[in-house]
């Protein structure tokens, strides 16, 4: 059984103490293979390597720092299957969602790639009309990203790319559960010939190298998608020693269902957000704001909809939704669904592990729907990550604006609606970093910038020209004769 090790200073070299960790396929049970569980002194390694490279780095023109990245890209793109079904092993996702969360990977890298070509400053009119006055963009110098299981192809890409293409360097910390697909990711940076040091992947524990990178003076800057509650201690840890921090924290959803909805596309909307990817993605969709006046008639197209999910191996031609990532994760699923159950929501659909012959082995439940929910209940306030959907109603536009807005989170919501003026009313008053008309939660596009408002993040942007905001810092330059 193959034992991925860590990437330091362009080399594979395994943990300093040896030791090692077991990744489990969350659809039937068996030991994928085995990583690296690194120690502090990992991490230094790592560090000082990406310390060394960078001015180098930096000084690369950024066409050059660009041609690495479209070498990257094709590399992935050669080896997308290889990824795609390393990636579905692991963590569960469908192979064709797993294809298509690596091709995207290969679109950002192209994407910043050209960023190699664009500005990174402006001139401003000095007061004194001998003088050059200009700013310019510089790099942070050494980023720690930190990324989690649910798209480990995608976050890793999107947040080391722009790292990358404005002259940082990267230190990568990749979820436990999918080590083995980030290492594959690792290693197409290696086959593509970036100098030694620029990118390095140290793997562990979140106490021992997600605390260690929040807490190293080396590291300049730290990316991080995952728990709002492990969001908040980096920010913590981050001010403390004046280092720059970016959080995206996860949502809870909402899809609100106007009077005047297609109903057809309102389902399938909802079910596409609510159930692929098991639920596990941050623009899941987890509460559904249901007019009274047709939620019936959603309510039983809803259900029909969810009957017809097949469920399996995601390996497996024609399966639509595969298990929980893990153990653990189907466990903290299950409980939500019990939570419900006694806070007085009516389980309208599913709420079970599957079991037989082909789930027994996996971590496997039911697309599950709650009727009945109150806003306050905590299926309705928390984040379950999984296939679980909260049906609340309402009787007017206001009040589906206030039930959306009313939680802590503020990442993506929704509206199916035939009237503009709802449209722009629910523009301007929900509270989301993203919003889309007539389309499900979940649906990010690369070129555009990505974030949410109140705990769902640190109130950065990522992705598309936003990046730049983080990975970088204004020099303002003064010249005179």
């Amino acid at each position: 059984m193959k034992t991925y090790s860590n990437y330091i200073a362009g080399e594979w070299k395994d943990s300093i103490a040896g030791e090692t960790r077991e990744i489990i396929n969350p659809a039937t049970s068996e030991v994928v293979g085995k990583s690296s569980v690194s120690t502090a002194e990992d991490l230094n390694r790592a560090v000082q390597a990406a310390s060394e490279a960078k001015f180098g780095w930096s000084q690369l023109a950024g066409a050059a720092r660009g041609d690495y990245l479209y070498k990257v890209a094709n590399i992935i793109e050669a080896r997308l299957e290889e990824i795609a079904e390393t990636m579905t092993r692991e963590m569960g996702k469908t192979l064709p969602e797993a294809k298509g969360e690596t091709a995207r990977g290969v679109a950002i890298l192209r994407y910043y790639a050209g960023e190699g070509m664009r500005k990174v400053g402006d001139v401003i009119p000095s007061s004194d009309s001998e003088a050059l006055m200009f700013t310019k963009r510089v790099p942070l110098g050494v980023v720690g990203i930190i990324t989690p299981w649910n798209f480990p192809v995608a976050i890793p890409i999107w947040k080391m790319a722009p790292a990358l293409i404005y002259g940082n360097t990267v230190v990568i910390k990749p979820a436990s559960e999918t080590a083995i697909t980030a290492a594959k990711v690792i290693d197409c940076f290696h086959e593509a010939g970036l100098p030694k040091g620029v990118v390095n992947m140290v793997t562990g524990s979140g106490s021992v190298i997600g605390d260690g990178m929040v807490n190293h003076r080396g590291i300049a800057g730290i990316s991080f998608t995952g728990s709002d509650v492990v969001g908040k201690q980096i920010a913590m840890g981050a001010v403390e020693r004046g280092a720059k921090f970016q959080l995206e924290m996860g949502g809870k959803n909402p899809v609100i269902i106007a009077e005047d909805a297609d109903l057809d596309k309102a389902v399938e909307g909802t079910i596409s957000g609510a159930f692929r990817s098991t639920g596990q993605k941050c623009t899941a969709t987890s509460r559904v704001l249901v007019h009274r006046n047709i939620k019936q008639a959603f309510v039983d197209k809803l259900l029909t909809a969810s009957q017809s999910i097949k469920i399996g191996n995601g390996l497996e031609d024609g399966v639509w939704m595969g298990p929980c990532s893990s153990e653990s994760q189907m466990e903290t699923v299950l409980s939500y669904i019990e939570k419900g159950k006694k806070e007085g929501a009516k389980l309208l659909f599913g709420g079970n592990r599957l079991r037989g012959s082909e789930f027994d082995q996996g971590f496997y439940v039911e697309p599950t729907i709650f009727d009945e929910v109150d806003s306050k209940m905590q299926i309705a306030q928390e984040e379950i990550f999984g296939p679980v959907i909260a049906v609340i109603p309402f009787d007017n536009l206001e009040e589906a604006f206030e039930l959306a807005n009313d939680t802590q989170f503020g990442l993506s919501a929704s509206i199916y609606t035939e009237n503009v003026g709802a449209m722009l009313k629910f523009i301007d008053r929900v509270d989301a970093g993203l919003v889309r008309i007539n389309a499900e939660t979940a649906g990010v596009e690369l070129q555009a910038p990505f974030g949410g408002m109140k705990s769902s993040s640190s109130h950065s942007r990522e992705q598309g020209e936003a990046a730049i905001e983080f990975y970088t810092s204004i020099k303002t330059v003064f010249v005179k004769g």
